[in-house]
């Protein structure tokens, strides 16, 4: 880990009991209490919210698209890809003979978001990820619970909440919030640098003027929280920094229990599929799926239509 300016221990109110697995972690129990819990049918509409914000940023951040991009430099970059698309739909087909045959009677356009999803799966954890951040940061801005939740950001932290400590009239605790999708997102090496980056970000925010606590949300991995330490010393990388699993993580924002979201979030999934199947994919920028098609048009492959009609022409294109 860099060095840094000696951390100081935030004057939260903390389990002082040391036999707790969660000793030195933030009790809890001396902040504001979820005032109710929310309509299951509120609930399945952020979701949805969620689920979609998560597909746009996917699709933009698989494509490389910048955040400043303009419509135009967007188009271009999705013309490109339908390129590069449809040259991974030749080099990674599966044997000519069966390629062809599944092919026939499907149009470029289906076939152009097969071969994207494909393209894409490893990207899921990332999709899922941003799911999740914008789910929780949703829960804890509808709850009623937190004095004001900042808007998902670019920094370390994907947002603020700040929540009142009870019998302290006039104090308030600031949480600097980062939602993983699990623990494993990040290599050993790579926490100590996430945890100083965190901090950073609390300790140089000018908006802060109580204490603070950093959090590392993970949105799926079960338990209950801990503070990361050194193996060998057993030394707190930061006394303020916490890892909140899923068991309280979930509860904490949205006052629904782990197992509660994920049914949620299921329904949710089978309702869209229900109503549009390409509502719980990834979006395909429609400039990309026309690139597609004006590559599978120079070669032959596709009918006015633009359904593959010509099983044999397939074939010749797969053994060239």
């Amino acid at each position: 880990m860099a060095k840094s300016a000696k951390t100081v221990p935030q004057p939260y109110p903390r389990i002082d009991d040391d036999s707790r697995k969660e000793y030195g972690c933030l009790d809890d129990s001396t902040l504001v209490a979820h005032p109710g819990k929310l309509p299951a049918e509120k609930l399945k509409g952020l979701i949805r919210d969620a689920i979609r914000n998560a597909n746009s940023k996917s699709s933009r951040e698989i494509l490389s698209i910048p955040p400043e991009a303009t419509e135009e430099e967007a188009a271009e970059i999705c013309k490109r890809q339908g390129k590069a698309l449809f040259s991974y739909f030749k080099k990674y087909s599966d044997d000519p003979a069966s390629t062809a045959d599944k092919l026939s009677g499907k149009h470029y356009s289906e076939v152009a978001q097969e071969q994207f999803r494909n393209r894409t799966l490893q990207k899921e954890r990332m999709n899922s990820g941003w799911r999740y951040q914008y789910l929780a940061h949703d829960c804890a801005t509808h709850s009623k619970r937190f004095k004001n939740v900042s808007d998902l950001g670019a920094t370390e932290a994907d947002f603020i909440a700040t929540i009142k400590i009870l019998d302290q009239s006039d104090r308030f605790l600031r949480l600097y919030v980062s939602v993983k999708n699990r623990g494993n997102t990040m290599g050993g090496q790579d926490w100590p640098k996430a945890i100083q980056a965190l901090e950073n970000v609390a300790k140089n925010d000018k908006n802060q003027t109580g204490p603070y606590c950093c959090v590392f949300g993970i949105a799926i991995d079960r338990g209950l929280r801990y503070i990361k330490r050194e193996r060998k010393s057993g030394r707190a990388y930061s006394e303020n920094t916490e890892v909140w699993l899923s068991d309280f993580f979930w509860p904490f924002f949205s006052n629904c229990a782990y197992e509660e979201i994920m049914t949620l979030v299921w329904e949710v999934l089978q309702e869209m599929k229900q109503t549009d199947k390409q509502q719980v994919q990834i979006n395909v920028p429609d400039d990309l799926l026309e690139s597609f098609g004006d590559c599978c048009r120079k070669e032959g492959l596709v009918n006015a239509e633009g359904v593959f009609n010509d099983p044999r022409r397939l074939i010749q294109f797969f053994c060239r």
